[in-house]
């Protein structure tokens, strides 16, 4: 059985919808969860920290990994055979395409890409088409990087707002392990 790294960002109000994804991928992937800081610490109108660690925790059998340190040999011990971030902020979206490796969550990718395994990008960012944009487009010009397919989720309040259609994830994963990205990416 294959297994997928999940790491999951602050993009607290889809953290549901990534835990239901998660839960999906463990009918047919090993998981191995990973948190950043936020996410495995910071309690909003979302829910509680402490609800995602421990769903994260059920679904994967393995305890949440929430630390740099915990995170670098995800790569090189080829712990992982693809890497999934889910959900992935503009903000973790900017490090990666930048080299900034300052989260547990952004360690992980780096330590996946640097060893050539495949990274998902399952965004969720109300600057996607703006601050961030460009650095999307820098990761979507990068081997080994695929995005799960993105949407405007709400055009008239948030313009400049792009989520993945995150039903697309399992697809995504599969067409990764291919070497393909699913198109079209905007839809």
């Amino acid at each position: 059985m294959q297994t997928l790294g999940f790491a999951m960002c602050g993009s607290f109000c889809t953290l549901d919808k990534a835990t239901e994804q998660m839960a999906k991928l463990s009918e047919k992937y090993a998981l191995l969860p990973v948190m950043s800081q936020n996410v495995y610490e910071t309690d909003t109108r979302f829910g509680k920290a402490e609800e995602f660690i421990r769903k994260a925790e059920e679904i994967s059998g393995r305890s949440v990994l929430h630390t740099i340190v915990e995170a670098e040999p995800i790569g090189p011990k080829r712990l992982v055979d693809a890497m999934v971030v889910c959900p992935c902020t503009g903000n973790t979206l900017s490090k990666i395409a930048l080299g900034i490796t300052d989260t547990p969550v952004t360690m992980a990718v780096k330590s996946s890409l640097r060893v050539g395994l495949p990274v998902v990008i399952c965004l969720a960012s109300n600057d996607a088409i703006a601050a961030s944009g460009q650095n999307a487009a820098r990761l979507m010009n990068t081997k080994n990087v695929y995005f799960v397919p993105l949407r405007q989720d709400d055009p008239e309040k948030k313009p400049f707002s792009l989520v993945a259609d995150f039903s697309l994830l399992e697809e995504t994963v599969a067409a990764a392990f291919q070497g393909r990205q699913i198109q079209p990416v905007y839809r």
